[in-house]
């Protein structure tokens, strides 16, 4: 537990603004900056965009070895360094003269996002507040879900008065003068753990029936993973080659954010009262219907982008919570480590899968797929009920 001088709810405070700073600079970068980038420098979108690819492969390779260094030493060092290596990835962006040296700041974001985002904020959670950090994770997932809302306006502002390079000067400027104070002031120190120790907690549980639970687990959040990305990278396309106009198809896509962040909210109130497990299936029921309701004319889409969005809020904290409930505090950020890394690796090329798909099938082909691989994530979290403990 903290200490009074690091009470919970200066804890979640803390990391919850660092965690929509570190999503708005990383992940939700490329949304806004993609096309003036190339519009200035003429790299085209293909590598531009493909240097988030490249941001999530490293940050899957590098997911172990973080977690293992979250499980000795406390997530307040790693943390930190997140936002050291934030900071310097966006200023070799910001200064980047051609591409080579673009994609050289891509791969040091995904240093940093293996070090800063959700899988390594849930596990400093964990090593701090134990089997009890559901509650905190939960409320975490309702600051990260502001990421988008709040990043994606200030970026456009920043680009229209700065340029693209500026803003990411000034995103570096954020990640040294606010992220790093935050993770450094805010998150409480812990003790080191001792290398044999920590090196156990790597080994301890791995039973012929926990590898069971563990490959069930990285299945559900790889599948999931995949579906999330596809759609928020090709959403707005796959309206609009079903006819529905740019604005109309913006307007519903908006309707995805307040949809996680509502669910969110309903999880923290009634979830405490179930097994994460549950969590997780109605995430991927929630985005079953959602994308099954998408063939339908604009208001049916209308209503699907919501249980979509839903389904996709909860999975968050789903994706904190499970392995906790189902593996146990001691081992939890490594056992999170190795969970990230299927789940990044397959982000990585999810983008090109979806383009492909898009290209060779058209949307309603691509909408079946993306309907027919959640049902089927529907299927893989039903095993999961053999692993509940009390929760």
């Amino acid at each position: 537990m903290t200490s009074p001088t690091h009470p919970r709810w200066r804890v979640v405070g803390a990391l919850g603004i660092a965690q929509i700073l570190a999503w708005g600079t990383s992940y939700y970068l490329i949304a806004v900056l993609a096309k003036p980038i190339d519009d200035d420098t003429g790299w085209g979108l293909t590598w531009i965009v493909g240097g988030l690819s490249l941001g999530f492969l490293v940050s899957g390779l590098a997911s172990p070895r973080v977690g293992r260094l979250i499980d000795r030493f406390g997530g307040r060092p790693i943390l930190a360094a997140s936002a050291v290596l934030l900071a310097l990835g966006l200023a070799i962006l910001a200064a980047a003269p051609n591409i080579p040296v673009y994609i050289l700041g891509w791969t040091v974001l995904g240093f940093a996002m293996a070090a800063g985002l959700y899988d390594p904020a849930f596990s400093a959670l964990g090593r701090i507040y134990g089997e009890n950090a559901r509650s905190a994770i939960t409320l975490l997932t309702l600051y990260g879900g502001f990421a988008s809302t709040v990043c994606w306006p200030l970026s456009a502002f920043m680009v229209e008065r700065i340029g693209w390079r500026g803003a990411c000067w000034a995103y570096a400027a954020i990640a040294l003068l606010v992220m790093l104070p935050l993770y450094v002031f805010f998150l409480p120190k812990e003790t080191e753990t001792p290398p044999a120790k920590a090196a156990a907690h790597g080994t301890a549980q791995i039973t012929p029936r926990m590898r069971r639970a563990f490959w069930l687990v990285a299945a559900n959040f790889t599948g999931a993973s995949v579906l999330m990305t596809v759609v928020s990278v090709h959403m707005l396309t796959l309206l609009q080659a079903r006819g529905v106009e740019l604005a109309m198809a913006v307007a519903l896509g908006a309707l995805i954010g307040p949809a996680q962040v509502g669910a969110r909210i309903i999880e923290a109130a009634v979830g405490r009262n179930f097994h994460p497990v549950w969590t997780m299936i109605a995430s991927n029921v929630l985005a079953a219907a959602g994308l099954g309701l998408m063939f339908g004319d604009p208001a049916l889409a209308a209503l699907g982008l919501i249980l979509y969005g839903s389904g996709s809020g909860i999975r968050s904290i789903a994706r904190g919570t499970l392995p906790l409930a189902i593996f146990g505090r001691d081992g939890y950020p490594t056992m999170m480590g190795r969970l990230a890394m299927p789940s990044l690796l397959a982000q990585a090329a999810s983008p090109s899968l979806g383009a492909l798909l898009i290209q060779h099938g058209g949307a309603d082909a691509t909408l079946w797929v993306l309907a027919v691989g959640a049902s089927l994530t529907i299927l893989a979290s039903l095993p999961l009920l053999a692993f509940r403990t009390p929760a």
